[in-house]
């Protein structure tokens, strides 16, 4: 059975990899380093490491298994491209997700130069999407390296957004997701961040996602925008029209 997810742009999440190491500023509050701990003291023995970066082989073919079309954030607790994980382990990633075409992957790092770098060895068919996640200007380069990635569809997790991107580019570009930080600690996000965004967005076209205003207590923010709901996303490839 595929591991639902309350995430708003996805619907299951596969964790072949668990654990990661801190990379940049929008790891600092890392919630999957939080989970992963609580998940350890519950005695789950994926995480019998806790956050120390583990492959877990007894899940590579979980989505073989799954019939019914599901949207699958790939490594929601982990980055498939972490310089722990064998080049070998991520080629069998992709070959279940090759191999399992009725669903739809999102592959999400923030490690681009790794993801460029294997790019060539990996197969991209249209079902297996690749993105990086920038929360603010100093990492920008990773679109620069997502653009090298034969993936028909490219996408940006701009969250947590910790900082304005006045010079985003979107060119080969095929969906934006924004969100705040949320949780202990949480770092605010200001509303011109995201206008500006999201202006961008609807003037080149690309599909618009605003997932959370994010916070100590992200339910109470909420994720309106404009007093509406901002859901775009591409589909098979295609940029849907926004409600």
């Amino acid at each position: 059975m595929a591991s639902l997810s309350k995430i708003e742009w996805t619907e299951a999440t596969w964790n072949p990899v668990t654990g990661c190491t801190k990379i940049s500023e929008g790891c600092r509050y890392c919630y999957a380093e939080r989970l992963a701990k609580r998940l350890k003291a519950m005695g789950n023995p994926n995480y019998a490491n806790g956050f120390e970066v583990t492959l877990q082989p007894h899940m590579l073919n979980a989505p073989m298994g799954w019939k019914k079309h599901k949207m699958i954030f790939v490594n929601s607790m982990s980055d498939l491209f972490h310089k722990d994980v064998p080049t070998s382990f991520i080629k069998k990633v992709f070959q279940v997700m090759f191999l399992a075409d009725q669903h739809h992957y999102q592959v999400l790092t923030k490690r681009a130069d790794r993801m460029a770098e294997l790019a060539p060895k990996l197969p991209w068919p249209e079902h297996i999407w690749a993105g990086v996640t920038v929360e603010n200007q100093e990492v920008a380069d990773r679109i620069d390296r997502l653009r090298e990635i034969p993936a028909k569809v490219r996408f940006l997790s701009l969250e947590p957004l910790l900082g304005p991107l006045p010079n985003l580019n979107l060119k080969g570009i095929d969906w934006v997701i924004v969100g705040g930080e949320s949780g202990p600690g949480a770092r605010p996000m200001r509303e011109e961040w995201v206008r500006q965004i999201q202006t961008r967005c609807l003037a080149e076209g690309v599909p618009f996602f605003f997932k959370q205003w994010g916070g100590v207590n992200k339910k109470k923010a909420g994720r309106l925008l404009d007093g509406r709901t901002w859901d775009g996303m591409p589909l098979f490839g295609k940029k849907l029209a926004y409600a």
